[in-house]
Formats: structure tokens, C-alpha cells, sequence
């Protein structure tokens, strides 16, 4: 397909489907790091839930809830069993007890591309699930990974079976799942793991069947870098065009992680700010084409935490934020920074939601970009808010407008 920049008819198929939130006024957390198994979590948030509804999130995305062989949660077994090292049910029903009572959406985390085995089948892999609920043998196991089932519909995950999601029976019992994961355990909203494994048409199926209140989907594609010192290209129109298509395969329900704003957006930072507006004046990420599908961020658990694959230069976080915060898109803001060990980012990052609400700035907001040089990037945002970022001094002409917030290499503007 060509450019995504047009998105009305799939917002109304969505809302028809009941699959989507259409506001788009939407300020998503990430609710943990690669540590948090850890320690009590569910409890630990559960003390945290009266702080995220007041600083105005929407949904929070909880770490994967089922029993799994890693403590992290991504290599699950029993899906029904929802003991796991982040806490007991017990302790996950009060969670979410306590945060639909402040209306905040519980995200459950799905991981459905691959899924571990508790018994030998005939090659002496660990590819079926005798003795557990959803008890699958080796036709629920695509054939590059082992099992008996189809070839996969995209990307194997290595070392574990990956789930032949072409087979009717498969099908079935996960959305049987996600059913009891949404009516019965009391999450609204998924967040759908790993998706290059898996054909996008099927997130469509899954998504039409359970009917989360909002869906996003990790789709983690490498952004282009050029040889020989593999510095990020400037036009990364091809990764966000992935990742559009990706969406659109979805049928426009699921939203996707803005990994090309990401990726551009840390590099800007470090003196680079001209990365920020693309040769057609919009900006660079997915969000400049697809702003109400792009979930956008500057951290996560796999990027950052002790993980740190691909991270945010730790004296810039803030800088992000504004950008994030200030921008159409779907913002999320990362435990670490929002709960670290010294809370420093806590109230600046409270402080851009709050102008973001005020300023009903959302999914599908404006922007017209003023400057996008090395050190400085300004922007306003529905003509009733300005923002900058970077080294460069700059501050909107006009006496209409209010200094609203302002830090290390960031300020942002209201109008009287």
C-alpha cells in the first residue's frame, strides 16, 4: 500500500467492532521493567493506582500475567494459571479491582507467538501440553519450529514452539482466552507480543472476537543504518511504512508501537534535532502518517531496564517526553522514569500531562513544525500549544503565549 495518511475508514470499522477507543485522548503506562518479577508487584502497584489515575493515565500495561518458565513472564505454559512471579491471582484481582474502581484500563500483556511444552512429542521436542488446560499436541506447533502444524506466517522465535495460528482448533482456544482474560480476570485493554511471528490478519480475528477497549501491538522492526560507522539514515520511510502496513493488515484495530519515532527521536537528541521533520514538513515517525495507530514512546523494557538493547540517552529523558507528550500519537510513559530510584522525572512528566489534558491535545492533533535544526526542534501543536527541545534558545513571538512548563532543554507554551 502507499503512504498511510488517511485513517477514517478503519476508525469507523473499528468503532463498529467495538475494538477500539476512539477519543483518542488516550496516555498509556508501562507498569514494569525486566526486574520487576522481582518483587511483589502486583501489590506494589496496587499502592501506586490513586497516583496514575490523578496524573491522568488511561490504561496501564501489566507485565505478562500467566505462568511461564522465564519469571519475566514471555515463555508461558499454563495460560489459565495466573500464579505467577509478579504476584498471585489473588493479588491481581485486588490490582484490578483497585484500578477499575480509579479508571484506569488494565493492559494485558499476550503472548501467544510461542508457547513452552510440558511433554516430549515424537522428534523428543517439548512441543505438547499434556496435564494443563488447552491441552495442544504437536499440530498446534508450526513445522519450522518443531511441531507437526503449518509452516509459520512470519518470524520463528528460536528455542522454544512457536503457535500454528492457521489451525481453526488454535484459533478458537486462544480467543476463548482472551475472552476469560477480558469478562472473567477484568483486563480491558491487550498489548500483543512479539506480532512479527504471527500473520496481522489474526490479531484482526483476535481483536473483533474478545473485544479489548484498546489494543497495541509490538512490532519491532530494525530501523536502516548506513555502513561503515552505521549511523541511523535520515529517511527511515520504509521502516514506518512496515509498520503502517502492519496496521493496516489488522483491519485498523490494532495500534502498533511507534519504534521509527523511537529510533529517530534518541538520535535527535545527541545534536541531530533536523532528524525531526521529514522532506514533507511531518513528523518522522509513524505517527506523522498514522497518528491515531501510533502508540509512541522513548523506553520500554526490552530497550531499556537492565536489558538496555537499543536505549534513550539517560541526560535527555526529558527532552522526549516533551516531544512524546506534546505530539499527536499515543503517548507512554516508562516505569523507570516515572518511579525511579530518585522519582526526578515524576513530576515534569506529570506536569506534560497535565498540559496535554488541559490543552486537549490528542491522537490526531495538528502539528506545524517552525524549526528543526541541530540544537533546536519547535513546534506548535493545534495552534494552542508551542513546544522546543534541544540546546538552541527559542520562545514562540506573540505576547498570546504562556510559558506552561520548562526544564533542561525543554520548554512548552499555552496560549492565554
Amino acid at each position: 500500500m502507499g503512504q498511510m495518511v488517511s485513517n477514517g475508514n478503519f476508525e469507523e470499522q473499528a468503532a463498529r467492532n467495538g475494538g477500539i477507543i476512539k477519543n483518542g485522548r488516550e496516555i498509556l503506562f508501562q507498569a514494569f521493567n525486566w526486574e520487576s518479577h522481582k518483587h511483589n508487584w502486583w501489590s506494589n502497584l496496587e499502592e501506586k493506582v490513586v497516583d496514575l489515575a490523578q496524573s491522568g493515565f488511561t490504561s496501564a500495561w501489566l507485565p505478562p500475567p500467566t505462568q511461564s518458565l522465564s519469571p519475566e513472564g514471555y515463555l508461558p505454559q499454563n495460560l489459565y494459571c495466573l500464579d505467577s512471579c509478579y504476584g498471585s491471582l489473588h493479588d491481581l484481582q485486588a490490582l484490578l479491582r483497585k484500578m477499575n474502581e480509579h479508571n484506569v484500563r488494565a493492559m494485558a500483556d499476550v503472548v501467544i507467538n510461542h508457547r513452552v511444552g510440558t511433554t516430549q512429542g515424537s522428534n523428543g521436542m517439548y512441543n505438547r501440553y499434556d496435564g494443563i488446560p488447552v491441552s495442544w499436541d504437536e499440530h498446534a506447533v508450526t513445522s519450522c519450529s518443531g511441531g507437526k502444524g503449518n509452516k509459520s506466517t512470519g518470524d520463528n522465535f528460536d528455542g522454544v514452539p512457536n503457535i500454528d495460528h492457521t489451525q481453526p482448533f488454535v484459533r478458537k482456544d486462544i480467543i476463548d482466552w482472551l475472552i476469560w482474560l477480558r469478562g472473567s480476570i477484568g483486563f480491558q485493554d491487550f498489548r500483543f507480543d512479539f506480532t512479527k511471528g504471527y500473520a496481522a490478519k489474526f490479531v484482526n480475528e483476535y481483536i473483533e472476537q474478545s473485544k479489548p477497549l484498546f489494543a497495541v501491538g509490538e512490532y519491532w522492526d530494525s530501523c536502516e543504518y548506513s555502513p561503515p560507522d552505521y549511523r541511523l539514515n535520515y529517511n527511515q520511510d520504509n521502516h514506518r511504512q512496515r509498520t503502517i502496513n502492519w496496521i493496516d493488515s489488522t483491519g485498523g484495530l490494532c495500534a502498533a508501537f511507534d519504534f521509527t519515532t523511537k529510533g529517530i527521536l534518541q538520535e535527535a537528541v545527541k545534536g541531530e534535532l533536523w532528524r525531526l521533520r521529514d522532506p514533507e514538513g511531518k513528523p518522522p515517525g509513524a505517527m506523522g502518517w498514522w497518528p491515531s495507530r501510533s502508540v509512541t514512546f522513548i523506553e520500554n523494557h526490552d530497550t531499556g531496564s537492565t536489558q538496555g538493547h537499543w536505549p534513550f540517552p539517560s541526560d535527555h529523558i526529558m527532552e522526549g517526553y516533551a516531544y512524546i507528550l506534546t505530539h499527536p500519537g499515543i503517548p507512554t510513559v516508562f516505569y523507570d522514569h516515572f518511579y525511579g530510584k530518585d522519582d526526578s522525572f515524576h513530576g515534569g512528566i506529570a506536569k506534560l500531562m497535565e498540559i496535554r489534558k488541559c490543552q486537549d491535545i490528542h491522537s490526531r492533533s495538528a502539528v506545524k513544525i517552525l524549526e528543526a535544526r541541530s540544537d533546536l526542534y519547535s513546534a506548535i501543536i493545534d495552534d494552542k500549544l508551542c513546544m522546543k527541545i534541544g540546546d538552541g534558545s527559542w520562545c514562540p513571538s506573540g505576547p498570546e503565549w504562556k510559558l506552561a512548563a520548562s526544564g533542561d532543554r525543554y520548554a512548552v507554551w499555552h496560549k492565554y
